[in-house]
């Protein structure tokens, strides 16, 4: 089965040798996302609860347009800056997920992301 690669023009389009994301059978492999405007391309950093929404907002698009759900994530890589933010990353995170069925998760500090971006974001998600 080979791949597909999925493009949505509700996330950001990609800036280098990647795609927004691949599905290979059931699963769906999306790139880590970023705070950037899917239409205007402007990045949203002003703090960090408004760069963490963009981040997820645009996860959530490439999701949907792979044809799964925020509900069918199976794990998420979670990069940031300053673990000190983790608290207020986690609090927006987490109303995009169920918290009983809530996906798999890691979470790390990095000393610097794209654009020096606080937060980058990707996943891996079921498709039915």
């Amino acid at each position: 089965m080979p791949k597909q690669i999925i493009q949505t023009d509700q996330a950001p389009a990609p800036v280098g040798a990647y795609n927004q994301a691949t599905l290979a059978g059931n699963v769906l492999y999306v790139s880590g996302q970023i705070a950037l405007h899917p239409a205007s391309g402007e990045l949203l950093t002003g703090d960090i609860e408004t760069e963490t929404r963009r981040v997820m907002d645009n996860l959530k698009a490439i999701v949907e347009a792979g044809g799964s759900s925020m509900a069918q994530v199976l794990k998420c890589e979670v990069f940031v800056s300053d673990m000190e933010n983790f608290g207020r990353i986690n609090t927006v995170y987490a109303t995009y997920f169920e918290e009983a069925t809530a996906p798999a998760r890691a979470l790390v500090q990095v000393a610097n992301l794209p654009k020096y971006v606080n937060v980058e974001i990707s996943c891996i998600a079921l498709v039915d």
